[in-house]
């Protein structure tokens, strides 16, 4: 706890006002990920392997921006730093451990950016729905990753959306408007995502499967895995809860 409560606090002034209520979320996740790091190995190697695999397909690497960058624990950063002339970190919070790491590894051609990345303020207000519109601002672009991000992305909409009539259909467009983004890219793309958990027993009962797409079609994958986000002892001894996560 007093360590989570030093990132905290580190993190706030670092922060900028209108993503501070985000850095809680942030720090528990850091610390769930410290907890479960031996549960969490594979899906993060299996991730670092899908971006590197996705930045070795690139004719050219001149700037690579990553979405969703949070812990940086499932991003290859210092391997996309040495292949690419710039790295850029997207999400809505840069921890203070984070940005304490990046610079303790001198990673001088890293840029950390500050971003909301659901466009739903822009579809609640009736408008264009266009995400990631600020990538077309971006120089030299030859690479953009979406790193478990999406699931987040529809988990935080549907908390805002809480009793909307609409809601199921607008965390659909929501989804669908990230994927879409990213096919109207013009530079190499690489996504991964969880698509949906299970409550699993011991015995190996499935309780419940929630579907963390709502419904939205991403297309073919390259690849396919689990990841016990919530492993036995975590929260239960008597569960897990296993994501099936794509990379595409």
């Amino acid at each position: 706890m007093i360590l989570e409560a030093l990132n905290y606090a580190a993190s706030w002034p670092l922060t900028s006002v209108a993503h501070r209520p985000f850095i809680r979320s942030s720090v528990n996740l850091w610390a769930r990920a410290s907890r479960c790091h031996a549960a969490w190995a594979e899906h993060e190697r299996r991730t670092k392997a899908a971006i590197l695999a996705a930045a070795e397909g690139c004719r050219q690497r001149r700037t690579v921006v990553v979405l969703g960058s949070g812990l940086l624990r499932d991003v290859p950063v210092t391997e996309l730093s040495r292949l690419f002339d710039a790295v850029v970190l997207v999400d809505l919070v840069h921890l203070a451990s984070v940005r304490g790491w990046l610079a303790v590894k001198r990673l001088k051609n890293v840029r950390l950016i500050e971003r909301d990345l659901s466009g739903l303020d822009a579809l609640l207000a009736g408008q264009p729905t266009e995400p990631l519109a600020f990538l077309r601002q971006v120089p030299y672009l030859d690479l953009v990753v979406s790193a478990n991000l999406l699931s987040q992305i529809g988990i935080g909409a549907a908390r805002r959306l809480d009793g909307h009539a609409d809601k199921g259909a607008l965390l659909r467009q929501v989804i669908g408007a990230h994927a879409e983004a990213l096919a109207q890219v013009s530079a190499e793309t690489c996504l991964v995502t969880d698509v949906s958990y299970t409550v699993i027993d011991r015995g190996g009962g499935r309780h419940e499967t929630v579907d963390l797409m709502y419904g939205a079609d991403l297309g073919d994958v390259r690849a396919e895995w689990d990841w016990p986000v919530i492993p036995f002892g975590e929260e239960s001894p008597d569960y897990q809860i296993l994501h099936r996560v794509i990379a595409r």
